[in-house]
């Protein structure tokens, strides 16, 4: 008896996005175009402290997910560590801000005030486990999805970080920060939050503001098309897709392609894209592997769970050392 399977038809999305609208360099309109030519279904547009209705752009083989970006930041330092959140709007009329105070706009963000809803206008965002943590809990409960994201750009590690609940998922990839030079691939975050018993899902995104003095459009150094999820579901529609970011219905890439993953008689079962290596992730100090030499490349693994592994994933890596991560599955939900 199968216990988990990802399947479903495959939608490529980004889930982290930047436009005319806050501080990117593209207008929404120029976005769906370049990211429809390469191949992408769903971009949620998540323009700093600003959601507004995309609707109007979404027509047949394309979906704009509507959402936003805010922050917060530590104050009385030079060199401020930050914690940034994209709320996902999980139903397309869902169209008022959380956590809004009119002072934090920055940026074109500033010329948009006539667009934004909200629920009030005098939040005051606090830096610290208990601030953050209540604007995620703000955002889920308010009807988005939350995400976390790129901590090493934000100058956050563990102190930071593993005091933060509440949200859906985190940023193991972001494109226009590693791009910029900071290590952000954010796998071992993602284990320490899972370490902890945080049942959270994993997202690679590109971040992209597209500005004209860093690299252009289609250069390997660009801040687009480096990162993003592949949703599983049966139709590309607002409510089917979000529905499934809900329940880890997708996986998170940089390059591989994870065609079959599925759980049956306490055994993994995962085909992929020609890889160097597939890993098998848990909660304790054991792993498992399947590999290849350089050049020839394994599709196809199996691995035994145990009880004891409390979580497990996969991580799937090709030959140009780039990845696919699967949501983490916790053992107590898939053996009787």
């Amino acid at each position: 008896m199968i216990k988990f399977e990802l399947s479903g038809n495959s939608y490529k999305a980004n889930l982290h996005c930047h436009t005319t609208i806050s501080d990117g360099y593209y207008s929404p309109e120029e976005i769906k175009k370049m990211y429809m030519e390469k191949g992408y279904s769903i971009v949620a547009f998540t323009d700093h402290d600003v959601l507004i209705d995309h609707s109007d752009m979404c027509e047949n083989g394309f979906l704009a997910l509507n959402g936003y970006e805010l922050e917060v930041n530590e104050s009385g330092v030079r060199f401020p560590k930050t914690a940034h959140m994209c709320f996902i709007a999980k139903k397309q009329d869902n169209l008022t801000e959380v956590c809004y105070n009119e002072k934090y706009l920055f940026g074109n963000s500033r010329n948009q005030t006539d667009k934004i809803k909200f629920d009030r206008n005098d939040y005051i965002r606090r830096y610290s486990h208990e601030g953050v943590t209540e604007m995620m809990k703000m955002g889920r409960e308010a009807g988005f999805f939350v995400t976390y994201n790129h901590p090493t750009w934000s100058m956050e590690s563990y102190p930071e970080y593993s005091g933060y609940s509440g949200m859906n998922a985190m940023e193991i990839f972001n494109t226009g920060c590693e791009r910029s030079g900071f290590n952000e691939y954010n796998c071992h975050a993602y284990d320490d939050l899972l370490r902890q018993g945080k049942r959270i899902f994993c997202i690679a995104a590109d971040d992209n503001h597209n500005h004209p003095n860093s690299f252009p459009i289609n250069t390997p150094l660009s801040d687009s098309f480096g990162g993003w999820v592949v949703v599983k579901c049966g139709r590309l529609d607002y409510e089917s897709v979000t529905d499934a970011l809900e329940r880890g219905s997708f996986y998170a890439s940089t390059g591989p392609e994870i065609k079959e993953f599925c759980v049956e008689d306490n055994t993994v079962h995962v085909k992929t894209s020609p890889a160097h290596r597939i890993n098998y992730i848990t909660g304790i100090r054991r792993t498992a592997r399947s590999a290849a030499f350089y050049g020839e490349g394994v599709t196809e693994a199996e691995f035994k769970i145990s009880p004891d592994d409390g979580y497990f994933r996969i991580d799937v890596i090709d030959d140009h050392g780039c990845h696919a991560n699967t949501n983490a599955i916790f053992t107590d939900t898939i053996i009787n």
